[in-house]
């Protein structure tokens, strides 16, 4: 029997990579299973050495396609069945950092915050130097011919946040391997972002701490509880 146990944490230890930060705020996204298209986002914060629900679970929606295995803190199952990539309609599972908050006009928020004009793209042109980054398109030599803007007449990324997904941002993004991953505003299902309410989206960004290091946990629920285990 405890050779048995052995064996399962060591398995687990193997699937789950040590997490490298420790954070004390989390986004825990669970969807019903990989190819579901909704999903409950739940808060939770650490305090005295143990985490607690903070507000009440949302109602959200995710890739159209469901979930694959992302690039982050974790380490994704040599086996996994289901991996994101580049236009496949799915969310990234895993266990990202939140990098900053964003928007079309400044937002009264204690977390990182940046103001998005129609010139700043987000690239995801897979031949680019620049994928999976934001840019200024004044200010760049434009390489690609795939991207977002990260204003537009629709309220979508009237507020947001980004995620850490592929290494964002850096030179270090695989290529391919999906890009532009946000929590931001919408009402169905998405190409791979995580999305709800403009009045949920805001009560996010007012809660979110830097200090706190938070992060997002994304998983279908045969997942979810062996991330949640590891990462907080």
């Amino acid at each position: 029997m405890k050779k048995i146990l052995l064996i399962g944490l060591i398995a687990i230890s193997l699937v789950y990579a040590k997490k490298p930060l420790e954070s004390s705020q989390a986004l825990v996204v669970q969807s019903s299973g990989w190819n579901s298209n909704e999903a409950i986002l739940t808060r939770y914060e650490k305090s005295d050495n143990h985490w607690h629900k903070v507000g009440k679970s949302i109602s959200i929606h995710i890739g159209r396609n469901g979930l694959g295995w992302g690039i982050g803190l974790h380490k994704t199952p040599k086996r996994a069945k289901y991996i994101k990539h580049e236009g496949d309609g799915r969310s990234p599972a895993g266990v990202f950092s939140l990098l900053w908050g964003f928007g079309y006009e400044p937002f009264d928020t204690k977390y990182p915050y940046r103001v998005y004009h129609r010139y700043d793209h987000c690239v995801d042109d897979i031949s680019s130097k620049y994928y999976n980054s934001i840019v200024d398109s004044r200010s760049v030599d434009i390489d690609y011919k795939s991207k977002e803007y990260m204003k537009f007449a629709k309220n979508y990324y009237k507020y947001g946040v980004v995620v850490n997904h592929n290494d964002f941002g850096s030179n270090h993004s695989k290529k391919g391997a999906g890009s532009c991953i946000f929590i931001h505003i919408k009402d169905k299902p998405t190409a791979g972002c995580s999305v709800m309410s403009e009045s949920q989206m805001k009560t996010i960004l007012r809660w979110l701490d830097k200090s706190k290091n938070p992060i997002l946990i994304q998983a279908p629920k045969s997942e979810i509880e062996k991330l949640m285990l590891q990462y907080m």
